[in-house]
């Protein structure tokens, strides 16, 4: 653990983090007949984390539960990258960041499963500190989203609807907000396609006390749990054509181009020079592209994508 002053919310969300991880974790494996692999690491810089990834199982092709702790110094070009993001908190900040020590922590996932009607998910839950001088930042981050093959509109509202208890737990407003936002930022500009059918997201969230954001981001890790488990169990055992498994694997490139063109979170760590194997565990073992592809009108393919190309209100 880091030397530097951090506040005791740094290790509470750690815990949190741990603890969310075996959680969701139980919940995943009770659906399967493979578990878990566990890789510890460590990262150069100081800290390191927990990737947990299981991969071929009879439900899930490829899907991680992953914890971090990081912490260190900034220098060189990390420093101008860190910048914008002050800039984003606390534009009145006036210490130089240079050799500032930051230290995050946060809870990630991503499930790709195998049959084609259940979605892809994706959610992580985060927190940040930054001490520059006598000056001290810190900041909450995170959100769930729903990626379908197939629409389900009663799995999309279901979703929504367990993220938006959550979110009613911080504030009535809150749901429509970080609704808005997930449509916004899950976005491929060059598809004119939302990535799936939305959930939640924020970032740079401090407006509120670090406990009643801790006690947020419990909740919503949890809702992640309610949300996805019984669209699992709805479908898993569903019969699929090699058609709608084509088409799976041809929808998972926008997945990959998201991740790879826009994800804060990619970009990030691989800029810090954060561990690529845990940072690229999001993307799944198996996708396609083709050339120039459109769905037949009126097809269940087709639905989905016109779906996606307008973000919809599911409750």
């Amino acid at each position: 653990m880091p030397s530097i002053n951090f506040s005791p919310m740094l290790d509470k969300m750690h815990r949190l983090c741990t603890q969310m991880q075996a959680k969701i974790i139980l919940a995943l494996e009770a659906e399967e007949t493979t578990q878990f692999r566990t890789d510890a690491w460590q990262r150069p810089g100081g800290g390191g984390g927990i990737t947990r990834v299981l991969e071929e199982g009879s439900v899930i092709e490829k899907g991680g539960v992953n914890t971090s702790y990081v912490h260190g110094q900034l220098k060189g070009q990390e420093v101008e990258m860190f910048k914008t993001l002050v800039n984003r908190v606390a534009p009145d900040m006036t210490a130089s960041l240079e050799n500032a020590h930051f230290a995050a922590t946060g809870i990630s996932l991503v499930i790709h499963p195998k049959n084609p009607f259940i979605p892809t998910t994706h959610a992580n839950y985060r927190y940040f500190e930054l001490i520059a001088g006598k000056e001290r930042i810190w900041w909450f981050g995170g959100g769930a989203d729903l990626t379908p093959y197939y629409l389900d509109e009663d799995d999309a509202r279901h979703f929504h609807q367990m993220h938006k208890n959550a979110c009613d737990t911080l504030s009535p407003t809150t749901y429509d907000t970080y609704k808005k936002e997930c449509d916004t930022y899950f976005y491929l500009p060059h598809r004119g396609e939302t990535r799936g059918v939305g959930g939640i997201f924020f970032d740079y969230l401090r407006q509120y006390p670090q406990e009643t954001l801790h006690d947020f981001a419990e909740s919503c890790a949890d809702a992640l749990i309610k949300a996805y488990i019984p669209i699992i169990q709805k479908h898993k055992n569903r019969p699929y054509t090699d058609e709608q498994r084509d088409w799976q694997l041809y929808r998972r490139g926008r997945y990959v181009e998201f991740n790879l063109l826009y994800d804060r979170g990619t970009l990030f760590g691989i800029k810090t020079h954060g561990r690529t194997e845990s940072i690229l565990m999001s993307l799944p073992n198996l996708v396609s592209w083709k050339y120039n592809y459109t769905p037949k009108s009126g097809s269940p393919e087709d639905l989905l994508t016109q779906c996606l190309k307008s973000p919809r209100e599911w409750i």
